[in-house]
């Protein structure tokens, strides 16, 4: 029972913090490239499409600096607090964001999506409070589920979007932020409080913990380089699709909702079966799954409606289980000798960097054609199943063996 309240509260709070994470995604297109000029869409008279790719990366900028710290800070001074602090700040910063929008206040639309980002990066806390506490098929199960509760949260954000905005732009923000304090509260009740070890300052912490710190040693430093191609494809995929639909499509809001919901709704499904043991060697599946998701995002570089819908859904498959692979094995080998918080921070702060480079990169390349992102993306997926095809022969990959 205790375990199942553990799992229940980590997952929660995974769908809550992605949900919030993925409301502008199908909001915001249809509002920079459609959207009648104003000091929002319009600001400094820069062109639309480049004030979007800004508004993108500005999120998971303060995601890269949350993830880097929080997970670290976890490990110090307990996941509760962390967690406590994290999901309520998130909430308030979810407000900001509507009055930001009501307003039509651009700067103070990038301060809020900054602020939010850097308390959302929690996805670490929570990764490690289930790697700490389960071990062995249930932590593998745990965390695949955990996995499909994030996956969840990136089809329930875009679909309350789509269908609460008719109330109101702001409407999806101030939802979001009601669901992130009972979130908080439930942290409250379901987790216990650790007494407070004596050990240094949270600065302290932040400076010397942080998760790039791990990037010293050369099995993690290799997994950064591989995980963080791989989520430069997916990244790209994720902020630049709906703008395709738009442009290739023309659709709205609700119709971009729509289409996440399936695409989604598969990867969540999947996720939940994604955990179980397999007789192949992990980086070798997580290869062969890598190579089908640049496959599906290389789809939309074809220019063709129905072509890259395909791609869409199919992409949520072989992605679940990509991530249930490689976050359990990550656990797996790395975590007692590094600490589970700093570990799984790494990777979620390889996610957030990935997305502020796809981000920047988007921000130059879809003046000129959006799909040169999207094949970008695709070709740092493949090179990257490439790599951990090899993974286990050091003297080609330039890595250390896997097992």
């Amino acid at each position: 029972m205790k375990n199942a309240l553990l799992i229940a509260t980590a997952c929660l709070l995974g769908l809550l913090s992605t949900t919030g994470a993925s409301l502008p995604y199908p909001i915001l297109p249809p509002l920079f490239v459609n959207g009648a000029p104003d000091s929002l869409t319009h600001f400094l008279g820069l062109p639309p499409k480049l004030l979007f790719a800004i508004a993108l990366m500005v999120n998971p900028v303060g995601l890269l600096l949350g993830t880097a710290v929080l997970g670290s800070l976890s490990d110090r001074y307990g996941r509760r607090p962390l967690l406590l602090v994290t999901a309520a700040g998130a909430a308030v910063g979810h407000v900001l964001t509507a009055w930001a929008l009501a307003s039509r206040s651009y700067p103070l639309f990038l301060a809020a999506r900054f602020g939010t980002g850097l308390l959302e990066g929690h996805s670490a806390i929570v990764r490690a409070m289930l790697a700490d506490r389960l071990q062995g098929p249930l932590r593998n199960h745990a965390l695949s589920w955990l996995n499909g509760a994030l996956h969840l949260g990136w089809l329930f954000g875009p679909l309350l979007a789509g269908f609460t905005i008719a109330w109101g732009i702001t409407v999806p923000f101030y939802i979001a932020a009601g669901a992130l304090l009972l979130g908080a509260i439930l942290v409250g009740v379901a987790l216990e409080r650790a007494p407070r070890a004596a050990g240094p300052s949270w600065w302290s912490v932040a400076r010397e913990r942080h998760a790039f710190n791990l990037l010293r040693h050369d099995g993690l430093r290799a997994l950064f380089g591989v995980q963080l191609a791989y989520t430069c494809g997916v990244t790209a995929f994720y902020e630049f699709y709906p703008l395709w639909l738009v442009e290739v499509g023309h659709y709205d809001t609700r119709a971009i909702a729509l289409v996440n919901v399936g695409m989604c709704g598969l990867m969540t499904c999947s996720a939940l079966f994604a955990g179980r043991a397999s007789r192949t060697e992990p980086m070798r599946r997580a290869a062969w799954l890598a190579a089908c998701v640049a496959l599906a995002i290389g789809s939309l570089g074809v220019g063709h409606l129905w072509v890259g819908l395909v791609g869409i859904m199919a992409f949520g498959l072989p992605h679940a289980f990509y991530n249930a692979v490689v976050q359990a094995w990550a656990a797996d080998r790395f975590g007692a000798g590094h600490g589970q918080g700093a570990v799984m921070g790494l990777l979620s702060t390889t996610f957030c960097l990935a997305n502020i480079l796809m981000a920047a990169a988007g921000a130059v390349l879809t003046l000129v054609d959006t799909r040169l992102v999207l094949l970008a993306g695709a070709i740092l997926t493949a090179w990257a199943a490439n790599r951990m095809r090899t993974w286990g022969r050091p003297s080609v990959a330039g890595l250390p063996p896997a097992a």
